[in-house]
Formats: structure tokens, sequence, C-alpha cells
């Protein structure tokens, strides 16, 4: 089964930057649909960005589009957010998810087979 690991959240100032990873294992083939979500306070979960490591085709959602920019290394088996330009509004528990797909992304998935276990991130005024 395919387990994911986050790590990377903490507590940053408003304009500051953060990189979260996703690493991954217990996959059986490369071909893959990534996701990283936000669940803020009293929210609920969105869907932030997503990548499809068949060709590295990428989605973001416009709150988030021209400050986070998302990544794979298919060597290390590990997605990366790196997010730019924090707003306080960027404030919630941040998860990757997983599932097969060997096509385009063209859309969010909003739909995973897998999930990690979520990690924090706190933006300050």
């Amino acid at each position: 089964e395919v387990q994911l690991v986050e790590s990377g959240g903490g507590l940053v100032r408003a304009g500051g930057s953060l990189r979260l990873s996703c690493a991954a294992s217990g996959t059986n083939r490369a071909d893959r649909a990534i996701g990283w979500f936000r669940q803020a306070p009293g929210k609920e979960r969105e869907e932030l960005s997503c990548i499809g490591s068949s060709d590295g085709s990428t989605y973001y959602a416009d709150s988030v589009k021209g400050r986070f920019t998302i990544s794979s290394d298919n060597a290390k088996n590990t997605v990366y957010l790196q997010m730019n330009s924090l707003k306080p509004e960027d404030t919630g528990v941040y998860y990757c998810a997983f599932r097969y797909f060997a096509g385009t992304i063209v859309a969010p998935f909003r739909k995973y087979d897998y999930w990690g276990q979520g990690t924090q991130v706190t933006v300050s005024s």
C-alpha cells in the first residue's frame, strides 16, 4: 500500500516562504498524480495544486497561482510545494494526496486514494 510522509510545515511571517515535502513509499509504478490540499480553520479542505508525473503537467488554484510551485523528484519519490509570499489566510493544515494517473493534468482531481498525515502551516501578520 502507498504511504505518504509530509514535512516542512512551521511558523512564518507574512511574506515569508516555506517548502513542504511529501515522500511516498509502497508505490508500484511511476505514473501518478499528487495533490496538495489545505484545510483552514473553519473551512472545507481545498485542493491547491497537483502534478502528474507522467508528463509534468500541473494545476494551481487561483488563490496560490504565482506564489506556490509544485515539483517532483522521481528519483526520491517525493513531491514538493514551494510556498512564497505567504499570507495569513494561507494558515492551515496541509495534506498531500496520491493516486495513480498516467495522463495530463487539466483540472484538480479532488478525489485521491491515499493521504498523508498533514503538516501545520501558520502565517502571522
